[in-house]
């Protein structure tokens, strides 16, 4: 089989002529090509007004040799790769049952591929499963009542549960394990198309009903779940060569679990985890993240401004944008976590604490668009020293941001124009807030840092250029976006295990491996494999 990339058909294009295209493309005639399928599809915008669809197509043609010698030079014809997984290792009852510790997208691909291998994962949650847990979340959202231990960050399906559910990502994936986790979402109730859109998402309503699905398939290949168990103590052994490994978990309601491989996946929100593992020794170091704001706009006028003529069009769907700047301070300001037709969510797990994110459902139809808008924090330069400082300064803005917002788990917010000016919005204008329980209009700079505030007023005039609207003074900020990845890492060898503990294995988001849903489930598939040879034994990892 063939793979052709890069092939540009009108947007209107009829359905017919992408056969004829390929044809063209190819230079054979159509009684040559035998078959072909869309193996991805997006856009290209660039040009408003006459935007093109962007095809790679797997195809067999009648002289397949030929016709790759033909165009031996040509990086858009070459062989389709293999992307059909294969388990590199099978259980034969060798020692205890590996552990997964948290049930995010990381969590559920390393339990669900340990469980095909025959290894009988269990699996340790401290939240709920996530029908309960969805209804604490919206306790939050609707209420203000918050439940640390079951909210945005903590229960079944993580935090990418309550997201825009994108499937895409920047990660290298030779061996297109990112095929496998698509596979699986499909299997579980996600829509095909997800296997060919170039960006897909799915949206919270339909991760809900997927976690429930691979849950099932993990319980009936000998997986056992325990959810509402949180992991307050890790016992570690040193053997005579000093090398630590790790023996049992401790449990936060006495119990004890033996355990020597251990799948940490525990998300990026779990900071009193965080410091335990420190305390226990456990090398962990600070790692980069971002601060800043969600920013919203009527999806209206991301449409026109990407989409021009097209907006609104079927095949297109709402529009996206990914923007940075580097602001003259030398810190770098961009768009994160685009979400098309969302909203602004209340995503705090600590009590006094204010802490945003951006969701939407499959159909991104509300009214806005929100993004994070947000600046670049470096360990060296902003909180240098002890590895966890970059969670105190998470929660210091978090705290800022509590009591600007009334300290009701409100959100302080504030129009663009009055941002940019440095006096505090007294009144909405055109464009609605859609964060719940409900925004304080204020002056944001209160609730983060100078460097920052000063980064983001550069960068608005740039971006409006780039996206016309985006810098509308009645445009809003919802503050504070401050959970934009792990400010941790849990740093691991070759082996996928713990610099200084053998047989812990950090993985995804949380231990600093991991950027969203789909980074974090193909480590997650990694991390699985790492622990079934250690366990078997084998040949090294694959590349």
């Amino acid at each position: 089989m063939i793979r052709l990339t890069d092939l540009a058909l009108p947007l209107d294009h009829p359905a017919e002529a992408l056969p004829a295209a390929i044809c063209a493309r190819l230079g054979i005639a159509a009684d040559e090509l035998l078959s072909f399928e869309v193996a991805r599809r997006g856009n290209d915008a660039r040009r408003k007004n006459a935007i093109m669809l962007i095809y790679a197509i797997d195809l067999t043609v009648r002289d397949e040799a030929a016709l790759l010698a033909r165009f031996a030079d040509d990086r858009n014809v070459r062989p389709a790769p293999d992307t059909n997984y294969r388990h590199i290792a099978r259980a034969t009852g060798k020692g205890l049952r590996p552990v997964v510790i948290g049930t995010g997208p990381c969590g559920l691909l390393a339990a669900l591929v340990l469980a095909e291998m025959g290894f009988r994962p269990i699996i340790l949650e401290r939240g709920k499963v996530v029908r309960e847990r969805t209804k604490d979340t919206w306790g939050l959202w609707r209420r203000s009542v918050l439940n640390p231990e079951s909210n945005v960050q903590f229960g079944e399906g993580g935090a990418g549960t309550f997201s825009d559910g994108k499937l895409y990502s920047r990660i290298k994936d030779r061996r297109h394990l990112d095929r496998k986790v698509l596979t699986e979402f499909v299997k579980a109730g996600a829509p095909e198309e997800i296997l060919t859109e170039a960006h897909p998402h799915i949206g919270t309503f339909r991760l809900v009903t997927m976690v429930e699905s691979i849950r099932a398939t993990i319980e009936e290949l000998g997986g056992e779940y325990r959810f509402g168990t949180r992991v307050d103590g890790v016992d570690i052994s040193t053997d005579a060569a000093g090398q630590r490994h790790i023996r049992g978990l401790h449990l936060h309601d006495g119990g004890y679990l033996e355990a020597d491989r251990v799948v940490l996946a525990i998300g990026h929100s779990a900071r009193d985890t965080f410091a335990m593992l420190q305390a226990a020794g456990v090398f962990v170091e600070a790692k980069p993240f971002s601060m800043g704001v969600r920013i919203e706009h009527p999806q209206s006028w991301i449409d026109k401004a990407r989409f021009g003529k097209f907006a609104g069009n079927k095949i297109l769907g709402a529009a996206e944008y990914h923007i940075s700047h580097h602001a003259s301070n030398g810190r770098t300001v961009y768009s994160f976590c685009m979400c098309p037709g969302g909203t602004v969510v209340a995503a705090t797990s600590e009590e006094g604490r204010v802490a945003t994110n951006g969701m939407s459902q499959y159909s991104r139809n509300e009214r806005n668009a929100n993004s994070g808008f947000v600046v670049a924090i470096d360990p060296e330069r902003d909180y240098p020293g002890d590895p966890l400082a970059g969670i105190a300064l998470q929660r210091h803005w978090e705290e800022r941001a509590f009591i600007a917002g009334g300290s009701n788990y409100k959100a302080p917010a504030q129009k663009l124009g009055d941002f940019l000016e440095g006096r505090p919005s007294a009144e909405l204008g055109e464009v609605l807030p859609s964060y719940r329980p409900g925004v304080q209009l204020t002056d944001l700079s209160q609730c983060l840092p100078d460097f920052a505030v000063a980064a983001m007023r550069e960068a608005i005039p740039v971006f409006g250029r780039q996206i016309p609207g985006y810098d509308h003074p009645d445009v809003l900020m919802t503050g504070v976006e401050t959970r934009t990845s792990s400010p941790v890492r849990f740093t691991r060898g070759k082996d996928f295990q713990s610099l200084n503990t053998a047989g812990l294995f950090p993985a995804g988001e949380g231990a600093g491996y991991a950027g969203g849903i789909l980074s974090a489930a193909v480590d997650g598939i990694k991390v699985a494999e790492a622990v079934a040879l250690s366990i078997e034994g084998g040949a090294a990892l694959p590349a």
